[in-house]
């Protein structure tokens, strides 16, 4: 996507991964233990039963981090040699399947092109040259903010799935001199490098599948739940499952424990309940009208495989969920869902260990078929504070769909799942998806600081950063998305 010059700041967007300038509530994680869960968190239910445990995984993914070189100087000199780009050659890597460039001051800005090729893994098959959505100073930690002066968050452009691959050829061209204007050709950043992240293996078991089937609910209230019930594709009445004792690490556990109230501590997938459970696991009042929509099923951090020892330790919240700002992931849409556990895992490796944020940021992540996906550590009922959308990072949640849809229509069941989830997390707070509610911006290039600004309550992230996400064909489909998560709310 092309970027929206507002206030003289070139921006993109795969979604503005920044905290703002207020210091967040930070907690540390619960003790080792089923019921810990913070307080406060509207709906979590009844406490459930520890679900059948398998070995854990080992530490999974790897990150290769090249040095970009000097490319040859094009031949027009009147071009002036600011113009030579930096790149590298054709060459053979480890394997991987995420790539993304990162340079070393996070306030140097990247104003040029970024595109590279790779050769599927094991074979002689090059790819055609694939645009990189670069990002700018707006797309990382603000100022001010703990995470910005720990000196750990580098500039870096948005990251992009190719799949599996074993080769990998790059260029980084600057915007050309602008002669009418005598504009020189704008440097490129200091310390451009290469990103080559290898997901890992999926997590055992990882029953994602093309057909996204909803996770089978929960035993109702009052009886004993099974390990088949937190399975998204769950094992027939006749078999019996396996019970292997399971080590969670000190931080795998930490992050399920804030959702032990939801499914079983290390669970893989929370599942859904219907309208009326929700209700109950709400503690709504007789005779009220909670205006809460089911809940959905929601694969955990555990379910797509999060390397938990990653993130910072803390989780950080803020005081409610007034609004949802809906982002697509810019990776590309060249991802099949059942690759997609592998594609958070890789956003989420770039994310922390390329970008030096202190956690994968967004909230919640959707896939082309419908799947829900827990994001930031914390709890999917908590008001967890997520790094999405500069300026209005408090208050809301963030919601990225997974590939980009400038140009591309979103798939009708990633629409759903967004209505679907808006309709569960912000009736927790009492939110109306139709309504509309006013923020207070903490600063952006479309808003300055401390300026009320009345928006929908399910928002694109265009809608507070002057950007073109969550692209313009995605853009469109939000006002289904209000109509639809209010009905699921019985307004």
């Amino acid at each position: 996507m092309r970027a929206l010059l507002v206030i003289s700041v070139g921006v993109t967007c795969a979604a503005a991964l920044t905290l703002p300038l207020a210091a967040p509530a930070l907690s540390a994680p619960p003790p080792h233990s089923a019921s810990a869960l913070p307080p406060e968190s509207p709906g979590a239910g009844p406490p459930s039963v520890r679900a059948a445990q398998l070995p854990a995984a080992e530490s999974a993914g790897s990150t290769q981090s090249l040095p970009l070189e000097p490319l040859a100087a094009p031949s027009d000199r009147s071009m002036g040699s600011a113009t030579a780009g930096q790149g590298l050659e054709r060459r053979t890597a480890r394997p991987f399947s995420l790539v993304g460039v990162v340079w070393d001051d996070a306030e140097a800005e990247l104003h040029g092109t970024v595109q590279v090729r790779t050769r599927a893994a094991g074979s002689a098959s090059w790819s055609d040259w694939q645009d990189v959505e670069t990002h700018n100073a707006e797309h990382a930690a603000d100022l001010g903010s703990d995470e910005r002066s720990s000196g750990a968050v580098r500039g870096a452009t948005a990251p992009l799935w190719v799949g599996a691959s074993d080769g990998v050829e790059v260029r980084v061209q600057p915007e050309p001199a602008d002669p009418q204007n005598r504009s020189d050709a704008a440097p490129l950043p200091d310390g451009l490098r290469l990103e080559l992240v290898d997901p890992g293996p999926d997590p055992a078991p990882g029953p994602v599948g093309e057909a996204a089937p909803e996770p089978a609910r929960a035993a109702p209230v009052g009886r004993t739940a099974t390990t088949a019930a937190f399975a998204l594709n769950p094992s027939p009445p006749t078999t019996t499952p396996v019970v292997v004792p399971e080590v969670l690490t000190a931080e795998s556990e930490a992050a399920s424990a804030v959702n032990a109230e939801l499914a079983p501590l290390g669970a893989s997938v929370i599942p859904a309940l219907t309208k009326a459970e929700t209700e109950e696991a709400a503690n709504v009042a007789p005779g009220a009208k909670p205006y809460i929509g089911p809940r959905p099923g929601i694969i955990t951090r555990k379910g797509w495989g999060a390397d938990e020892k990653l993130r910072e330790r803390q989780f950080a919240y803020t005081k409610t969920v007034k609004a949802a700002f809906v982002h697509h992931s810019a990776t590309g849409n060249n991802y099949t869902c059942k690759q997609a556990p592998s594609v958070l895992r890789s956003i989420y490796r770039y994310h922390v260990k390329s970008s030096g944020w202190r956690d994968f940021g967004y909230n919640f992540a959707v896939d082309k078929c419908g799947n829900i996906y827990e994001g930031r550590a914390g709890g999917v009922t908590k008001a967890v504070l997520g790094a999405h959308t500069l300026g209005f990072n408090s208050n809301t949640m963030g919601i990225a769909v997974l590939g980009s849809y400038s140009s591309t229509n979103p798939p009708a069941a990633a629409v759903t799942a967004v209505s679907k989830l808006t309709a569960w997390k912000l009736g927790l707070f009492g939110a109306n998806p139709k309504g509309k509610v006013t923020l207070t911006s903490g600063g952006s290039n479309k808003y300055k600081a401390g300026a009320k600004v009345k928006m929908n309550v399910i928002s694109g992230h265009r809608d507070g950063f002057a950007t073109e996400c969550p692209g313009a064909r995605l853009y469109k489909k939000l006002g289904k998305a209000r109509t639809s998560s209010a009905k699921l709310q019985g307004r």
